[in-house]
């Protein structure tokens, strides 16, 4: 680190702060307008699946939506079942089973490991 210049080490913790940031899947990263342009859905789409709590944005400062990687994935395969016809209500909960279904395989997975070794 450059002792010199008192704020240079500063500057490089802001940077690894702003990394990691870009390689969390759950920081709340994208707007609704970003989200329904990279979705092609309505905003009314999104709110809806905030109604059926299948995502819940976080809110900027000035109260506006904020959308997640991991979230946009959900919303992503909710368009995918509406669009085959499923109910939104319906996928919302077909979503939820899968996420949970994915989930216990990964803990069934990690706990197999312990017991191998």
């Amino acid at each position: 680190m450059d002792q010199t210049h008192p704020t240079a080490g500063t500057a490089t913790l802001e940077h690894r702060g702003a990394c990691d940031r870009f390689d969390d899947e759950n920081y709340p990263a994208y707007s609704m307008g970003a989200a329904t342009e990279m979705l092609q859905v309505t905003p009314a789409f999104l709110r809806a699946l905030g109604a059926a709590r299948l995502i819940e944005p976080q809110r900027s400062r000035g109260g506006h939506r904020r959308y997640s990687r991991y979230q946009l994935r959900l919303a992503a395969r909710a368009r995918e079942l509406v669009d085959q016809g499923t109910p939104l209500e319906a996928a919302c909960r077909i979503i939820i089973l899968e996420d949970q279904l994915a989930e216990a395989r990964r803990i069934n997975g990690s706990r197999s490991h312990l017991a191998d070794a």
